[in-house]
């Protein structure tokens, strides 16, 4: 039972070799000749648990673009080509197709027939829109779905119990100041900032500062692996409630708050930064700011910053999870178990939000922040990427994984918490607070409602992890593995460049960019004869990617040596 495993064996090495264990196999057929064939690609998971060698590959593609992006000295050129007359053509259609649709609103005709004439006319601007899907265009024309429900209006104005924000016109310059020193010597630093939840209560923490280590707040010193730490000093005064809600809507926080650091700022302030769980199961974030910001400025924006949730009130649940309201098929809507009464519909529920002396059902906001200046080419700068980075590749609750029964108490208390709060307006919660969630239908069930937010890997925390603005290095991801193409081949001088295992199997990529009406892929099934075991094919792709390694190794000794010693050299990939 001792002897090691073959199949872990071939995992082990294919992880060392950055080779992905779990390949798709795609048919590739040729349009023009009909040549079919199967490649390789792999399956470009972000979590280390699927696959190890692409979500590492994929946490180096997000370094490099951090630290192209960070400390630029002059504005990312972003200039989108003109569209095609192809392109236009197609749109010039749709707009007739969308002027022949309103039109027809006013046209005199039975209602059927206008009906009838109706679902021609969306079936066909369907089929242009997907047209229009297959073209170079980024984003969407016109929104994916038609509806006619007014949108409903919220205030705009601040709340009192908060401060006021300068509002300074927003310049489009994304690159911050740069500073001369005292010997000319041009200085351009930029900032590592960290967004944290306010306390929802006092926590067992090791604190350290030097080799000094801070009693906590129950009166005792924890060492960095106390079974206790992360966990309320007082649970029965801990509010989990709060915690919850804050972790549900700390997306949006973040969201308000980059509006409100541009809109004090007064330019066009770019960030990349993660987000991540502390071990207290509260969400916060590391972002790389790109110039600096006066720190007393940064602090006043999170003081000031806070998003409202206008939903109907949700703070005493009417229900229970063991004895929810019924669902009636007469009324399809879902009544009191006792009275046989209709539950309050959505819709009137919002239009109680529209009285004067409305309040929001939550106000959910930031709470410390903690800022500092990092140099451009410092270690400082290179450790703070990776500090960044350091969990993009682990599910979000993986580095705070409980460990003690009192980490998992804590654990499960908040996720209970999480269990039974609405996390969006069609959820199945709403029923224990007498409430008809938003386009109701039978078969809901409180409390185990199907979205992320009450997953035991989210703890209500649902946005994207990885949060990287626009013009933050004037290129996409696919533009950065381009940019690694480009240099392979550079290196290898052309030797190479049909075979580049390390670039993730992209040589289809690149040849279907080159001519998109080419070639048609689709999956390949394990059982046809042309596919191999996947086993075979991770063993070819090792010794594929070893052999690639040699000869890129020797390639670049042989580039150095050819080089002068005034001669500029490629920068290698991340």
């Amino acid at each position: 039972m001792r002897k090691p495993l073959a199949k872990d064996a071939l995992r082990q090495l294919a992880e060392q070799h950055g080779v992905c264990v779990r390949p798709l196999a795609l048919r590739r057929t040729d349009t023009e000749t009909g040549v079919t064939e199967v490649v390789e690609v792999p399956c470009g998971a972000t979590l280390a648990a699927k696959c190890k060698p692409c979500a590492e590959w994929g946490r180096r593609l997000r370094i490099q673009q951090i630290r192209e992006g960070w400390h630029l000295a002059d504005e990312p050129a972003i200039r989108p080509e003109h569209p095609s007359e192809d392109v236009l053509a197609l749109v010039r259609v749709r707009a007739h197709m969308e002027f022949e649709r309103e039109a027809l609103q006013y046209q005199p005709m039975h209602p059927d027939e206008r009906a009838a004439q109706l679902a021609d006319l969306d079936a066909g601007i369907a089929e242009l829109d997907e047209a229009l899907g297959e073209t170079d265009l980024r984003g969407h024309l016109t929104p994916r779905e038609r509806t006619d429900r007014p949108r409903r209006k919220r205030s705009t104005k601040r709340r009192q119990d908060t401060p006021d924000l300068p509002r300074l016109p927003v310049d489009p310059r994304t690159v911050g100041r740069a500073y001369t020193g005292h010997q000319g010597k041009t200085h351009r630093p930029s900032m590592l900032v960290t967004l944290t939840l306010d306390s929802h209560g006092p926590v067992h923490s090791h604190l350290r500062r030097g080799a000094y280590i801070a009693p906590c707040e129950c009166g005792q010193r924890h060492g960095p692996n106390d079974d206790v730490l992360g966990t309320p000093v007082d649970p029965a005064s801990y509010d989990y409630r709060r915690a919850a809600l804050d972790a549900i809507h700390f997306a949006r926080v973040l969201d308000r708050w980059w509006q409100n650091v541009r809109r004090a700022a007064g330019w066009n302030v770019q960030y990349a930064g993660a987000v991540e769980l502390q071990r207290r199961l509260a969400p916060h974030a590391h972002f790389a700011i790109r110039g600096t910001l006066p720190r007393r400025l940064l602090k006043q924006i999170a003081a000031a910053t806070y998003h409202q949730v206008w939903w109907p009130a949700f703070d005493q649940p009417r229900y229970t999870v063991d004895r929810p309201p019924v669902w009636d098929v007469d009324q399809q809507a879902y009544v009191d178990p006792k009275t046989k009464q209709p539950l309050t519909s959505w819709a009137y529920a919002l239009d109680e939000l529209e009285e004067p002396d409305a309040r929001p059902a939550y106000v959910a906001r930031l709470g410390r922040i903690d800022a500092r200046g990092i140099e451009q080419g410092t270690k400082d700068a290179e450790r703070s990427i990776r500090y960044v980075t350091k969990y993009v590749t682990k599910d979000l609750t993986d580095q705070a994984r409980p460990r003690s029964d009192a980490q998992k108490a804590h654990f499960d208390r908040l996720h209970a918490e999480l269990s039974v709060l609405p996390c969006s307006p069609t959820c199945a919660n709403w029923l224990l607070y007498g409430v008809q969630p938003d386009g109701v239908k039978a078969g809901l069930t409180p409390g185990r409602c199907t979205g992320k937010v009450h997953q035991r890997s989210t703890l209500g925390f649902t946005g994207r992890r990885v949060l990287v603005s626009r013009q933050w290095s004037g290129k996409t991801l696919a533009d950065h593995r381009a940019d690694n193409r480009a240099w392979i081949r550079a290196v290898l001088a052309g030797g190479m460049a049909d075979t580049d295992p390390d670039v993730q199997g992209d040589e289809h990529d690149q040849t279907a960019a080159d001519n998109p009406q080419q070639y048609r892929f689709e999956l390949a099934r394990p059982e046809d004869p042309d596919v191999l075991p996947l086993e075979h094919r991770i063993l070819r792709a090792v010794s594929a990617r070893i052999r690639w390694r040699t000869d890129l190794d020797a390639a670049r000794q042989r580039a150095a040596h050819g080089l002068s010693a005034t001669a500029p050299t490629l920068a290698p990939a991340a």
